[in-house]
């Protein structure tokens, strides 16, 4: 069955967690925590989005209860990771009472590596998928300058290409798409997506990830304008029980287009 097929016989559900934490379940079977890359909004995606996402769910469903988890509305300034982490950490043990399995992607990466390692106790295994330890410098600044610009009602979205693409031309093609499409995807509450920026800009797990104990798997692709490959690989290196797959030819947001058979591989084993 395809993943299109398979989406439309999914009964989706959706709800919110403790601190209001948004999320949409779908499939059956052991819980499959999925934390949101970077979204302008902490809400659930609607319209073309939300069939967006669960296409790209669907396959993962077809062997768990997936729960696609946003972080919560009302982001205060001067928010930390640590502070998102630690909300996150009580909404599992609320909602599941034992260990859960968590994949993070992207920003939902940087947030799923600090809940790891500041809460052991919330994570049965753990996969990272296009995110690292800290993000890189040229992603730091896309991600602020984006930010900024939604926080002043201006067109910022097209900054955000440098991260989706490693090629100069494919950085430049999505970028003129971006800017087009820009007043279609501004935040519902910018200061929500500023607040998480900054909170990501200042991640950085250097000398920590040692603190992470579940079993881990790392996956990157050598395309990826957001991460270079020795990120991937120094997140890695530093967590104690953990494996690494580089993806050749493979975007920021491939990774998650071929990641279905390691993710249920890595959880099966």
């Amino acid at each position: 069955m395809s993943s299109s097929a398979l989406a439309t016989a999914l009964d989706v559900t959706e709800g919110t967690w403790t601190h209001g934490m948004p999320y949409l379940a779908l499939g059956s079977g052991r819980p499959l925590v999925f934390l949101r890359w970077f979204t302008p909004d902490h809400a659930n995606p609607t319209g073309w989005l939300r069939q967006s996402e669960i296409r790209t769910l669907a396959p993962l469903a077809a062997h768990f209860r997936v729960y696609a988890v946003n972080r919560a509305p009302g982001m205060a300034e001067g928010t930390t990771m640590a502070d998102i982490a630690a909300d996150h950490a009580r909404a599992l043990h609320d909602e599941f009472g034992e260990p859960v399995d968590v994949v993070g992607v992207s920003s939902g990466g940087s947030l799923a590596l600090q809940l790891a390692a500041d809460h052991p106790a919330a994570v049965r295994r753990l996969i990272i998928a296009s995110s690292g330890y800290t993000l890189e410098n040229a992603t730091r600044t896309a991600q602020l300058r984006y930010g900024e610009a939604a926080h002043a009602g201006k067109r910022g979205l097209h900054h955000m290409a440098a991260v989706a693409f490693k090629s100069p031309v494919a950085q430049r093609l999505a970028a003129a798409g971006m800017w087009l499409a820009d007043p279609l995807a501004r935040p519902r509450n910018p200061a929500d997506t500023l607040a998480f920026i900054r909170a990501e800009d200042a991640f950085d797990l250097t000398g920590r990830l040692s603190d992470i104990t579940a079993p881990t798997l790392v996956l990157g692709g050598d395309s990826d304008g957001g991460y270079s490959t020795e990120t991937f690989r120094r997140t890695a290196d530093g967590i104690p029980n953990s494996r690494l797959i580089i993806y050749p030819h493979t975007t920021h947001i491939g990774v998650v287009k071929r990641f279905v058979p390691d993710v249920v591989a890595f959880l099966a084993d």
